[in-house]
């Protein structure tokens, strides 16, 4: 049991696709328990990076449109491009993380909708 989308492999148990997008928000200098929708009252609109779209989105259903996904792979490329490789703790993410970038790009290409399910 876990996540997963509905053009690409990518799979996270839901404790985990939380850690991991702890670990994005993180990066970008974001504390999600400081947020709406976590445990925060901070709103998202004063986040402004594309990646915001990824992380105020539920953690196991709805979809992202073929809009949404073409701002937000680029921006999750680049951030997961800082990780450091070697550290065994971000291998797992970067793994997965690439699939559903590849499955984002899959829907801009085909304009369908990526569906966390």
């Amino acid at each position: 049991m876990g996540l997963d989308f509905n053009n690409n492999d990518a799979h996270w148990s839901y404790g985990g696709f939380n850690s991991f997008r702890r670990k994005v928000a993180s990066s970008i200098g974001i504390n999600l328990d400081e947020m709406y929708g976590f445990q925060g009252s901070n709103p998202w609109e004063t986040v402004n990076d594309d990646v915001k779209i990824f992380l105020d989105h539920s953690d196991c259903d709805g979809v992202l449109t073929p809009e949404e996904c073409a701002k937000v792979w680029p921006r999750l490329q680049e951030i997961i491009g800082k990780w450091d490789k070697g550290d065994f703790s971000n291998q797992y993410d970067i793994f997965q993380s690439e699939l559903l970038i590849a499955g984002m790009k899959n829907s801009v290409e085909s304009n369908e909708n990526l569906e966390f399910c």
